[in-house]
């Protein structure tokens, strides 16, 4: 495993076109059997995110322009994998999932410090989010 630091989403590479995953976060009924097995897996640090309950780091080791994750307790049944894609404006790209047939599941969020967020769902039911980096979130 690659012992350098990896990109949080607020970290954004200049090398990474517009609309790149940036980050994902994986639900888990068992968070800790999800450690167990994505750590021996993939060989993924997986550690408790600061600041933040009920919320892992996964650093999967990959070279910078590789997204890290989040492993997280499942909030509902059918909650799945969601990857976030880097966007310039969150709002601007909401209004336009919503044109093009999609639906906003969760509206705007600040991650303190770090940017916005908006979970969405594509026409054909599956859900993804936007990311926004802005330092200055509250």
């Amino acid at each position: 495993m690659s012992t350098q630091t990896k990109s949080k989403p607020n970290e954004t590479k200049e090398t990474r076109g517009a609309s790149s995953i940036v980050w994902f976060e994986i639900p888990a009924d068992n968070p800790e059997r999800a450690n167990k097995f994505y750590s021996a897996l993939f060989g993924w640090k997986i550690e408790k995110f600061p600041g933040v309950d009920d919320y892992w780091h996964i650093d999967t080791g990959g070279s910078d322009d590789t997204p890290d994750g989040g492993l997280m307790t499942r909030k509902h049944p059918q909650q799945s994998i969601t990857n976030y894609v880097a966007v310039s404006s969150v709002d601007a790209s909401a209004e336009k999932v919503k044109q093009l047939g999609g639906t906003i599941c969760k509206s705007k969020t600040a991650v303190p410090q770090m940017g916005y967020f908006v979970i969405c769902q594509d026409t054909e039911g599956n859900e993804f989010a936007l990311w926004e980096v802005d330092s200055s979130a509250k």
